[in-house]
């Protein structure tokens, strides 16, 4: 029982990390296209919103689930595949942070240029080209400890035998 409630929760876990990503992604991406600062600073408003409530959750179930269900399965924690799973969780956290920060200042800039009636400052773009490229490593980071966690492939911790 202790086993399926974990495996669930850890499960909902990925999704939500997966599929807020994906969608904070889209939606960020499609008000930029807008160009208008009022379209901007409402969505990236919700994005920082639903970063912090739904990907900081996750970001703090994933670990805690992952590692109660390595205990009651009895996978040892120094499993190949397990280790770089969380190598690759931290190079997401590594990229994530910035994201989450570049957001506000995005949100922010927009709210200040809706509040003037100005065009988005110069700073907006480079920072939103800073933002898009982050979520790439993230994004096939993430596919791939999907893919670790699915198939369990034998590999040695980190060329150790």
């Amino acid at each position: 029982m202790l086993e399926d409630v974990l495996r669930l929760v850890h499960v909902l876990g990925a999704t939500v990390l997966f599929g807020t990503g994906i969608g904070i992604a889209f939606f960020m991406v499609m008000a930029v296209k807008t160009r208008d600062p009022r379209i901007i600073a409402h969505v990236a408003g919700i994005v920082v919103i639903a970063d912090t409530v739904f990907t900081a959750t996750a970001v703090v179930l994933q670990p805690l689930t992952g590692y109660g269900l390595a205990r009651v399965i009895g996978w040892p924690l120094d499993n190949g595949w397990i280790l770089l799973s969380l190598t690759l969780y931290v190079v997401i956290g590594l990229f994530w942070l910035p994201v989450v920060w570049i957001q506000i200042r995005l949100r922010d800039m927009a709210r200040h240029a809706a509040a003037e009636a100005t065009a988005l400052p110069a700073g907006f773009d480079r920072l939103y080209r800073i933002w898009f490229a982050f979520g790439f490593p993230a994004f096939f980071a993430v596919v791939a400890i999907f893919w670790l966690m699915l198939t369990k492939p034998s590999i040695a911790p980190f060329g150790l035998d």
